[in-house]
């Protein structure tokens, strides 16, 4: 699997595992499972996907910054201690 956009990759395989429900208000709930606590909410189905997308995206920034370990998707690990290389390199 060649990976070209890593955080890009990693959203879109974490938003495939997405699972919505529709309230009994007629408004909708999503979740994704692999991410604790990232829950969203919206009038519409497509709303709510967005919330959730935003929510995610926030999430996994945070989780980042603060060193929390994230799940391992599609054998992208994004826990890893970054490599660095000399700017001469490039």
């Amino acid at each position: 699997m060649v990976i070209q956009f890593i955080l890009t990759d990693y959203v879109n395989k974490l938003m495939a595992n997405a699972v919505y429900d529709k309230l009994d208000d007629g408004t909708y709930s999503g979740r994704i499972p692999e991410c604790k606590g990232v829950i969203a909410f919206g009038s519409t189905l497509r709303e709510c996907e967005d919330e959730l997308h935003s929510t995610l995206e926030e999430w996994i920034l945070l989780g980042l910054k603060l060193a929390h370990p994230l799940p391992v998707i599609a054998g992208i690990d994004l826990n890893q201690e970054p490599a660095y290389e000399p700017v001469e390199a490039m």
